[in-house]
């Protein structure tokens, strides 16, 4: 779907995009073959000393699938996708699969000695993103950068403990960001296909409602 255009900077992306994210699902069997010697895929039955090879394959599973530092690049990059495949990999599918991950394993890794990392990554994750937000004129990757800032706010706040609120953060960002990049494709339509956000100053006057809904969904 990122490659979908078939130009030059489509397929780049592409390639970042699947060499980061093949990274994630090799630590992933990774984790799965170091539980295959104690012939149980649970987590409880174990020391938890003995998991810390799995516990940190997993942290490093979901830093990329979900664009922490220092996986971040795909995400901007994937930008070069049709609009409609954006809204749905920011919203629901793609980046929201680390963050699952770590809700699903989170009494672990909390109860780790990485919980820590998991911090520090997402606090670094949220500033980088937020200054490059502030030099970046394409509006499909300010949009990605706020998504990247919001997946380091979940990261960072099950790296406290609290995943109930994690899970409702990541549920209630699906809802709106995907209609974000929907009324920013409309947009992006309108003026003829340019993403610079500087050349869509009026659409307020010229469509009301698209203002008023991307107003909502901002």
């Amino acid at each position: 779907l990122v490659i979908f255009y078939q130009s030059e900077s489509s397929n780049n992306a592409g390639m970042v995009t699947i060499l980061s994210n093949r990274i994630g699902d090799v630590a992933i069997l990774l984790s799965i073959g170091l539980m295959l010697p104690d012939g149980d895929w649970g987590f409880y039955w174990g020391d938890k000393e003995s998991w810390i090879s799995v516990i940190f394959l997993l942290i490093l599973a979901s830093a990329t699938k979900s664009a922490q530092m220092p996986f971040s690049a795909w995400l901007p990059a994937a930008m070069a996708a049709p609009t409609p495949v954006s809204a749905l990999v920011h919203s629901s599918t793609l980046v929201t699969a680390g963050v699952y991950l770590l809700i699903r394993f989170s009494e672990v890794v909390n109860g780790s000695k990485f919980s820590w990392v998991l911090l520090i990554l997402a606090v670094m994750t949220m500033v980088m993103a937020g200054l490059s937000a502030l030099y970046e004129t394409d509006m499909k990757k300010v949009i990605a950068l706020s998504t990247l800032s919001q997946l380091g706010v979940m990261i960072m706040i099950l790296s406290v403990g609290m995943k109930e609120l994690a899970f409702f953060h990541l549920v209630s960002h699906a809802l709106f960001k995907s209609t974000l990049f929907m009324c920013a494709g409309s947009l992006i339509h309108s003026v003829k296909g340019s993403q610079d956000g500087r050349v869509m100053s009026m659409f307020q006057v010229s469509s009301p409602l698209l203002g008023s809904v991307f107003s909502v969904t901002n």
